[in-house]
């Protein structure tokens, strides 16, 4: 499903992908009520990143208000049975942001599932994925984020064997019914960074998640030709698991210089002719 965006300035269009350099509300605006099947973002946390266009230090109560009105907007963009994906993770001194920020959303959505994305986890003397370090002697250090899956109703039928696994005991396939070898993964899902040696292969943007992330919740929501959006594009990791899923999407970034970043990012995806 295409996007209109007749009354916006479309700033680059890759494939079925369309990038709006821009305020996230005044965009949000321009498009049609009830268009977008999927959103899959990730916003500022108030925490201090060192973004290029945008203050990360807000006081509490203004960020909050704002997330706010971000949500009213999302959910006139959304379809009935939209899903709105939200990622967000907290720091060891500001615990609370995570549900503060999922908890500015409360009055216009409800809160369906809630989802432990971890980026790395200790298993016995083994270590899978990657996490920052921190030096601490009071604090553990930050393996996860939170994903908070919102909708209009709380009743959206989601596609669990989308994102499912094989059963580990294959007795179970026959004595419980089940037409396929496949099950609910549940709400942990462990999905590390690939490791990278320069900021360049993190496309120079400082708090950007990865497309297997923005993919696996698209893929939850369902199959189809859906329609994306990500109202924080940032490097344009969901417009790439958009791309990868055969979707049409739409992301709005505030800053110019990542809006570009996520437009080349997107035509190296495409074969050259």
């Amino acid at each position: 499903m295409a996007l209109d965006l007749a009354d916006c300035e479309t700033n680059y269009i890759v494939g079925q992908q369309r990038i709006v350099v821009g305020d996230c509300l005044q965009v949000l605006e321009c498009l049609p009520a009830a268009s977008v099947d999927v959103v899959v973002t990730s916003p500022p946390y108030n925490i201090g990143v060192a973004y290029r266009s945008y203050d990360d230090r807000r006081p509490r109560v203004e960020y909050l208000a704002w997330l706010t009105r971000v949500g009213a907007a999302l959910r006139r963009v959304m379809k009935h049975d939209a899903s709105f994906f939200l990622n967000v993770g907290a720091t060891s001194i500001d615990p609370w942001v995570a549900h503060d920020v999922a908890g500015a959303f409360r009055d216009a959505f409800s809160l369906q599932n809630h989802i432990v994305w971890v980026k790395s986890i200790s298993v016995g003397d083994d270590t899978i994925g990657h996490f920052k370090p921190i030096t601490s002697r009071r604090f553990l250090n930050q393996n996860h984020e939170a994903v908070f899956h919102f909708t209009k109703t709380g009743a959206v039928e989601i596609d669990r064997l989308g994102v499912g696994v094989p059963f580990k005991h294959k007795s179970n396939i026959a004595r419980w019914g089940h037409a396929r070898d496949r099950r609910c993964a549940g709400n942990v899902w462990l999905i590390p960074y690939k490791t990278v040696q320069s900021k360049a292969q993190k496309f120079d943007h400082p708090a950007g998640f990865p497309p297997a992330l923005a993919e696996r919740c698209i893929r939850l929501h369902g199959d189809g030709p859906l329609a994306v959006l990500d109202p924080f594009l940032g490097a344009g990791s969901t417009l790439e698991a958009a791309h990868r899923r055969g979707c049409a999407g739409i992301g709005i970034e505030i800053d110019p210089g990542y809006a570009r970043t996520s437009r080349d990012r997107l035509l190296a995806l495409i074969p050259q002719v």
